[in-house]
């Protein structure tokens, strides 16, 4: 075939980086997309958020950003190699007029790879949909409410999904009425409990609390990341993780256990202790399988997701009962990421798993644009 004739190749915008605590795994996750991105296809174009907003568009800013924050990228997700990519693109587009951003080369479509917020809290989506750019992932209300912790369980028991007992707290809260605080925790909730940000991933600022002695250090840890506490009862559970690929239809994986050595899934856990077990696909009789795909693609639709997003289980070890967590619509896509390792368990591998979410991202992009913007 000429090249007259070859299809021109999509160019794909990965975007990274970013301003929330989990900086330094979306680095580690843009490595991974952008090495698995078939060159055949796509001509990579990476876009770098560095921690203090600014925007890296020339040279190599994976690896700029990655020499920034070396010190505190965890050893497990330490990058293997270099990635070679395409920036040297003659057409711009103006996402933001007047950004302190420098120019950002054409693309056809964005994947964002952002964890938290200002990335995957419908921020950027927002953007995005202003800039009529196609990009993977949810829209700006799936994004918002999955990030969401406490937002999204109120909309999980609207539709009848099962959630463990839990209750906000905001930080102002906390700060002037104290005591009032502590007493609900321990009429609502109890102990042991655990003590997170509403919104923010990857484990960080949650604290498991044992007793009330604990609660005050904890609520003081998890307020320094959000205005929104969420305080949940712990269930004495297995950790199962389900992966949701699609848009009006979407389609659940195999599931995968977390097995830690650690008292929980913590950041440690995730990202720094080798000894943390991975089974895939779970243990699990083949209704309890089932019924947990059919929650996680209920839980998809509830908050109005696309694309992709990772599902979060609880199953208690002593009633069996099966108690639905969270939604992350952007899930790790590192070498150790359970989202990937799932659909590669599934029968569909990294690449083609790239692949499907770009055409995702293409065929909502096209859906959006039927609706009508005039009055008649």
């Amino acid at each position: 075939m000429s090249d007259s004739a070859r299809p021109r190749k999509l160019r794909i915008g990965v975007l990274f980086g970013g301003r929330s605590g989990e900086h330094e795994v979306s680095l580690v996750s843009a490595r991974s997309v952008m090495g698995a991105l078939d060159p055949d296809k796509y001509d990579v174009v990476p876009i770098g958020i560095g921690k203090d907003g600014r925007w890296l568009t020339q040279g190599d800013p994976v690896s700029t950003l990655s020499a920034l924050c070396a010190a505190d990228v965890p050893p497990r997700l330490q990058p293997e190699r270099q990635v070679q990519t395409a920036v040297a693109l003659p057409e711009t587009i103006e996402l933001v007029p007047g950004a302190s951003r420098g120019e950002v080369p054409f693309v056809d479509v964005i994947f964002p790879v952002l964890h938290g917020p200002f990335g995957e809290d419908g921020t950027v989506q927002g953007m995005l949909e202003l800039a009529a750019l196609p990009y993977v992932g949810s829209g700006v209300l799936g994004s918002a409410l999955a990030m969401d912790k406490a937002a999204a369980k109120d909309v999980f028991r609207a539709h009848d999904l099962p959630c463990a007992p839990s209750i906000l707290v905001m930080r102002w809260e906390w700060e002037n009425k104290p005591a009032e605080v502590q007493q609900r925790v321990a009429q609502d909730i109890g102990y042991p409990c655990f003590v997170k940000p509403a919104n923010l991933g990857s484990s960080v600022g949650v604290t498991k609390v044992h007793n009330a002695a604990e609660l005050p250090t904890a609520l003081t840890h998890a307020a320094r990341y959000d205005r929104r506490l969420l305080v949940e009862q712990a269930i004495n559970a297995r950790e199962i993780e389900c992966s949701v690929l699609g848009n009006d239809q979407p389609v659940a994986s195999v599931l995968g256990e977390i097995v830690p050595r650690r008292e929980f899934y913590d950041y440690v856990a995730k990202y720094e202790d080798d000894s943390t077990g991975l089974i895939i696909p779970a243990q699990l009789p083949a209704d309890k399988a089932a019924e947990i795909q059919e929650l996680a693609v209920r839980a998809f639709l509830a908050l109005d997701c696309a694309g992709m997003a990772r599902a979060d289980f609880f199953l208690c070890r002593d009633t069996g009962r099966v108690y639905l967590n969270e939604l992350n619509t952007i899930p790790g896509f590192t070498s150790i990421s359970m989202y990937p390792k799932l659909w590669a368990a599934s029968g569909l591998s990294y690449p083609r798993l790239l692949d499907r979410l770009i055409e995702l991202a293409l065929e909502r992009f096209q859906e959006r644009q039927r609706m009508s913007v005039a009055h008649k």
